[in-house]
C-alpha cells in the first residue's frame, strides 16, 4: 500500500522510540520502496499505473497510456502518461515502478469523462477512451486538413479503426468541441460525419 512519510512516522511512533530510524531501515531492507520523495510503497510487484495519481496531481491517466489500456493502440506503453491542469509545463518521474510523465489539458476540460476505477486495495482515475483521444490530439501539433488528420489517427498513432467505431460519438464530438484547438475541431468534424454515415 503506498503510504507517505507522515504516514508511517505515526504508525511507527506508536511502536518504537525512534521512529525514523525504523523508517530508514525498512527502507534498506526493502521493505519499503521509495517512490518520490515524501512517498512509499511496501508492494514491490504494484503495476505503476495505481501509484500515478498519488505521485503527482490531481491527475488522471490519459494519453497513450490509456489508450494502449483500451486496445485502442496496438503498442504496449511503458511510460504512465496522465494529465494535470494548470501546472503550465510537463512533470517526469523516474521511479522503481516506471517512469511517468504529467502535461497539462485545458482546465475546463479536466472534469470532464473521468472513470474512477478500483483493483485490489488501490482507487485510480483514467479518461474514458474518448477523453483519452482528445487529450492526445490536444497534446500534437496541429494537422491542417480531414486528409492529415486521418493519417494522424490511423497511420502514425495506429488508432484501431473497429475501435474507434466503437467509441461513443456524441460523447465524442460533444467533448472534441471544448477544448478549441485545430485537432479537435476537425475530429469534431470527422466524428460528425463519421456517425452520419455509419447512422449511429
Amino acid at each position: 500500500m503506498i503510504k507517505t512519510t507522515a504516514m508511517l512516522l505515526h504508525e511507527l511512533g506508536q511502536l518504537y522510540a525512534w521512529p525514523a530510524h525504523k523508517l530508514n531501515r525498512k527502507v534498506k531492507s526493502g521493505e519499503l520502496i521509495p517512490i518520490v520523495k515524501g512517498l512509499y510503497e511496501d508492494d514491490s510487484s504494484v503495476p505503476g499505473y495505481l501509484l500515478a495519481g498519488s505521485i503527482y496531481g490531481p491527475s488522471y491517466l490519459s494519453f497513450e497510456f490509456a489508450l494502449s489500456f483500451y486496445g485502442m493502440i496496438p503498442e504496449a506503453v511503458y511510460t504512465f502518461t496522465s494529465a494535470t491542469y494548470d501546472k503550465k509545463k510537463k512533470k517526469m518521474y523516474e521511479t522503481p515502478f516506471g517512469s511517468f510523465s504529467y502535461r497539462d489539458v485545458p482546465p475546463s476540460v479536466y472534469p470532464l469523462e473521468i472513470r474512477l476505477k478500483h483493483e485490489g486495495d488501490y482507487y485510480f482515475q483514467i479518461a474514458s477512451p474518448e477523453k483519452a483521444l482528445c487529450d492526445q490530439l490536444y497534446a500534437l501539433p496541429p494537422v491542417k486538413n480531414q486528409k492529415e488528420l486521418q493519417k494522424l489517427l490511423f497511420e502514425d498513432l495506429r488508432i484501431d479503426l473497429e475501435q474507434y467505431d466503437k467509441l461513443d460519438f456524441d460523447t465524442l464530438v460533444s467533448l472534441s468541441d471544448e477544448y478549441h484547438t485545430t485537432n479537435l475541431k476537425l475530429l469534431n468534424r470527422f466524428a460528425r460525419r463519421r456517425c452520419n454515415e455509419h447512422n449511429y
